[in-house]
């Protein structure tokens, strides 16, 4: 097939939005895109099919939903004909999870293409992709679930955008594939990075070290993972396998401190499945072919993990207990966030030759009023990392190594990286807890 006859599919499957959307059926199962991925111009018509009453009993799944997911087909006013579910929980629908009108599905990510396989009738997948190319591909910019999603569906509805970086890896889908094309070429939803707080500079420096030249690094979202990656600067060859490309692994990549060189699996490679960047960062990632972007499935189990000599996986949790159980999802009984891949990288660095995991955290939060160290997990908090899974913690006060500690010498270790004003007090706590 020639380049003339892809135009001539392309432009077969060209639509109008609102024409396309009325591909979408009473009683459908939608599944969306995720984070840069939403395509804004397709959730607005099918949203507003809802709203009009011609469309009834949708159901939506999506992972960490966005700003256009939140205000079309997570939005209360289209409640009563949508059923939306979530298997990551997002600051944009925490208030809706919460009364109800969000459901959240726990799941870790490795393993939802294979409950799209085996446990749901996936109808129509919608996504945003980049423009098509002389070969006739588009790029979903990154892969997560959405290519495999994009393969059981019975409508799928693309939205081309000029702004999406065309990404290689598990990202490509050909426009003979489509069931419809629409044209939306509008920014795209980037990253914005907070500026850095005290804290960030000396846990940064804290971790990395911990890290080795050589090592293949995992980052996962916030201000302090982005503090690790500055601290990285006068580091060599290191690798990156990460659920998440961050901006602050992007920098690492173009100061020439990541390579790949060193990695077993997928050597000068750098994979993820997820972008989490700036609009320059993403502009970095375009046509690079050192860039991957893989289904999560194929980045996140931690059997592959593992095969990385080294691992180094650095994650971010909102408070630990005395015994060493993590929460990095829940606050005050409400689900705030998921796992993710937090545990599967927990569990992957530590099963690697000479890996570590490490879990960050402020020493206190809402200005210095409360302690992120406490006796135990409140009622309604939920363990995301199991205390005996829980390698390294960290906080602004410290770093500590739990492996192999008795209950004793883990209470007295997580204490002692407790912001000191509340040290006395979990002292006492531990004792009445019979671990001293």
């Amino acid at each position: 097939m020639t380049c003339t006859n892809y135009d001539d599919v392309y432009k077969n499957r060209l639509r109008m939005v609102q024409e396309a959307a009325l591909q979408v059926r009473s009683g459908d199962t939608i599944v969306v895109a995720t984070g840069i991925a939403e395509p804004p111009a397709l959730l607005d018509a099918i949203a507003a099919r809802v709203r009009a009453d011609e469309l009834r009993d949708i159901t939506v799944y999506s992972f960490n939903p966005q700003a256009h997911l939140v205000r079309t087909l997570y939005s209360p006013d289209v409640c009563d004909g949508v059923q939306a579910n979530a298997w990551f929980v997002s600051q944009g629908i925490r208030g809706a999870v919460k009364v109800g009108l969000v459901h959240y599905v726990p799941s870790y990510f490795h393993q939802v293409p294979r409950l799209l396989r085996e446990n749901m009738k996936v109808d129509v997948v919608v996504s945003a992709v980049s423009p098509m190319d002389r070969a006739g591909f588009c790029s979903f910019g990154n892969a997560g679930y959405i290519s495999v999603a994009a393969r059981l569906c019975r409508t799928l509805l693309l939205e081309v955008n000029e702004h999406m970086p065309r990404v290689f890896g598990d990202t490509l889908v050909h426009v003979s594939e489509a069931t419809g094309i629409v044209e939306n070429h509008v920014p795209l939803m980037t990253a914005k990075i907070a500026p850095p707080r005290a804290e960030d500079t000396e846990i940064g420096r804290l971790i990395a070290a911990q890290i080795q030249d050589g090592a293949t690094l995992q980052l996962g979202l916030g201000n302090l993972p982005n503090a690790v990656a500055r601290s990285l600067l006068d580091h060599a060859n290191l690798g990156i396998h990460s659920e998440l490309m961050v901006t602050g692994l992007i920098d690492l990549v173009r100061a020439g401190v990541a390579n790949g060189c060193r990695k077993n699996v997928n050597p000068r490679k750098h994979v993820f499945t997820l972008i989490n960047g700036t609009r320059e960062a993403l502009d970095f990632m375009h046509d690079n072919p050192s860039m991957e972007s893989r289904c999560s499935e194929d980045v996140m189990d931690p059997c592959l993990i593992a095969r990385n000599d080294n691992m180094v996986a650095v994650n971010a949790i909102l408070e630990v207990d005395l015994t060493g159980q993590c929460n990095a999802e829940s606050l005050d009984g409400s689900q705030v966030s998921g796992t993710g891949g937090q545990l599967d990288f927990v569990r992957g660095a530590y099963q690697s030759r000479g890996g570590k995991s490490i879990l960050a955290f402020y020493s206190t939060a809402r200005q210095g009023s409360v302690s992120r160290v406490v006796p135990r997990l409140p009622a309604g908090a939920v363990v995301t990392t199991p205390r005996m899974d829980v390698h390294y913690l960290v906080t602004e006060y410290g770093m500590v190594n739990l492996k192999g500690c008795t209950s004793r010498e883990r209470a007295l270790a997580i204490i002692s990286i407790a912001h000191p004003a509340f040290r006395d007090d979990l002292l006492r706590e531990a004792e009445g807890m019979g671990l001293f």
